[in-house]
């Protein structure tokens, strides 16, 4: 008997697959038999993974696109449709941040470099929206599929300095609950779109701000475990249940949540 929870043979488109988390994903999913859709920017760095997952029995395709680039999108949408003529998840995993975007404690909003702000704007939320524009098509032949975006922690509880990154998330929340309602009603129940809110991980964007370079907290990674109850950074194989579940048909009748991953620190108010 098939588990609800099987993700076998779906066809998992995943962007920004190359990052800490997204290589984290995309191998577990590929482990868990999906067939993986490894889409990124960087042709080198997506061919690696490619083959790092088929060394291990995995399946998976490249697909090289910029996510702000409508272009490059339609184009992978061609390939997918002529190579598998559907989808049956999108991972909108592509975001980021930028050091111009970033207010200091010894800076003023005056500091801060509008054309990063806007570009940390366009790749976190039109990176989400472009690739759900171009490749939703290829769910509707089934009126079926699930949409998962990456949200944050800074989307509901905006943190110090980091407000462009925050501003981009929290539309990334909004994006994802007007979504699910539009795909409800124009598509039927099963086109699903829902997002995971991961707390603090350690990525390459974010090591030397939380970390020195011996390995010791800075002040402000010492702040942020002292707001997560459970007194340590996340690791990424510890999004890959919730993942699972809403690439899943265990999770059939959820749609436009968005799941907080995070040790607690959202139900932390410091007190």
């Amino acid at each position: 008997m098939t588990s609800l929870f099987s993700i076998k043979n779906k066809i998992i488109v995943i962007s920004g697959a190359t990052g800490v988390l997204g290589t984290a994903i995309s191998t577990y999913l590929a482990q868990e038999e999906a067939v993986v859709i490894v889409l990124g920017r960087s042709k080198k760095k997506v061919e690696k993974l490619v083959d790092k997952i088929k060394t291990t029995g995995g399946q998976a395709f490249p697909a090289i696109a910029d996510v702000t680039d409508e272009k490059q999108l339609t184009a992978v949408k061609t390939q997918l449709q002529k190579q598998f003529g559907k989808i049956d998840v999108l991972i909108n995993a592509a975001g980021g941040n930028m050091p111009g975007a970033v207010i200091m404690p010894d800076q003023s909003i005056d500091d801060c470099d509008t054309e990063a702000l806007q570009k940390v704007m366009e790749l976190n939320y039109m990176g989400t929206f472009l690739p759900t524009k171009i490749l939703l098509p290829l769910f509707l032949d089934n009126k079926t599929g699930s949409i998962i975006n990456i949200s944050s922690m800074a989307a509901s509880r905006p943190l110090t300095r980091v407000m462009g990154y925050s501003s981009s998330k929290a539309a990334i929340d909004n994006l994802t609950q007007w979504l699910a309602v539009e795909c409800a009603h124009k598509y039927g129940e099963g086109l699903r779109v829902n997002a995971i809110a991961p707390g603090f991980f350690l990525t390459e964007q974010n090591r030397n701000l939380l970390t020195h370079t011996d390995g010791n907290l800075t002040q402000r990674g010492q702040q942020i475990i002292e707001h997560t109850p459970m007194g340590r950074f996340g690791d990424p194989n510890e999004l890959l249940g919730a993942i699972q579940w809403l690439c899943s048909d265990a999770a059939k009748f959820v749609t436009g949540t968005i799941i907080p991953i995070d040790g607690g620190f959202n139900a932390f108010s410091g007190v």
